[in-house]
């Protein structure tokens, strides 16, 4: 493919930056040429997600109390330093230690990035609060159904993030997100697809949102673009569960309501029919059989990707360019599969 020359690293990295779009396509003809040799069966698909830590240091985020603290001190450094610059004092215009303009300059560009920090958090703060039913008159105050105000009040105005969430500075679009084990870092949540015969990944998808409830009907939908049908049933650990999810499911799901192995609180069937019925399931020979196989199906994919092709930080920033990567890593995966079994 180099016809006998030897790119460097950066050459590769540019190449690949470059046709992002184009290496992320492949993934779907990978699959189809893997289900073409027997490899993909659209019978059990079992779907996980796993966190991956963005480029990004933890380190260049900044929380949004501290943000209006730095803002109101550079404000005042500024006037300062511009106040100083404006004094005819010739000690101080000639002063040699201090370049005022490249301070000031400094100071402002300084300015500039946490004010456009603070306004991505309260952005996303005001449609997450739309999203609840709030609205920018509604004085802290839930409202009922005859707009009237009921329950206690908001602890914070329509708009205003918590003190403590957080925002990157390297990549704006990567969020705080619990390390395996203990700690955070800045970083996705990446979703796949994995089929039964062969643990190859079906679908690659990826979001910046830590929980993985909305996942599960766009990871099978997913499948189906790919392979031109659904699977006959899917398969999700407790991560997945909601109402919704389990109401409006295209195919059959077998979904966990806990975690494996601890006492559950008996769910209200009336309130929630559709998780009563997957409870039932889930106490039937039948549905313990179905779930059993998730873990064997769904997770070594993920070892893999991370103890074998090393893959736990993205080299890309922003949601688009490190979803493609997450897709260009799962064909990787993918063809290595091919190889193995093919041979």
């Amino acid at each position: 493919m180099a016809a006998g020359n030897f790119p460097r690293h950066r050459t590769i990295c540019d190449f690949r930056a470059v046709h992002l779009k184009e290496l992320s396509e492949l993934f779907v003809q990978v699959v189809r040429l893997a289900r073409e040799m027997g490899l993909v069966k659209l019978g059990t698909v079992a779907i996980d997600g796993t966190k991956l830590k963005a480029n990004a240091s933890l380190h260049k985020a900044m929380s949004y109390e501290r943000m209006k603290q730095a803002e109101a001190e550079l404000k005042a450094q500024i006037e300062a330093l511009l106040a100083r610059a404006k004094s005819t004092l010739e000690a101080e215009v000639n002063e040699p230690e201090l370049d005022l303009s490249a301070e000031i300059e400094r100071r402002e560009e300084r300015l500039s990035a946490i004010r456009q920090a603070r306004e991505r958090l309260e952005q996303r703060q005001r449609e997450t609060d739309l999203e609840r039913g709030r609205s920018d008159d509604d004085d802290r105050r839930p409202r009922g159904p005859d707009g009237k105000p009921r329950g206690r009040r908001y602890k914070r105005e329509f708009g205003v993030p918590k003190g403590t969430a957080q925002e990157n500075f390297t990549d704006p679009d990567s969020r705080i997100m619990k390390r395996t084990g203990s700690g955070f870092d800045p970083g996705y949540n990446a979703q796949s697809a994995v089929g039964e015969a062969a643990h190859i990944i079906v679908a690659a998808e990826l979001d910046n949102a830590a929980a993985d409830t909305n996942w599960l009907m766009p990871m099978i939908e997913a499948g189906r673009q790919t392979l031109g049908e659904l699977p006959e049933l899917g398969l999700a650990d407790a991560g997945y569960r909601s109402e919704e999810n389990l109401k409006n499911a295209p195919v059959e799901v077998v979904v966990a309501l806990g975690r494996e192995g601890k006492e559950h609180a008996a769910v209200e069937a009336q309130q929630y029919p559709h998780t009563a019925a997957m409870a039932g399931k889930l106490e039937t020979e039948r549905g313990r059989a179905a779930y059993r196989k998730r873990k064997w199906i769904a997770e070594p994919p993920n070892g893999w990707i991370k103890n074998v092709l090393g893959f736990r930080q993205f080299s890309l920033r922003g949601l688009h360019r490190v979803r493609a990567e997450w897709k260009l890593v799962c064909m990787a995966l993918n063809l290595r599969r091919m190889a193995v079994l093919s041979a």
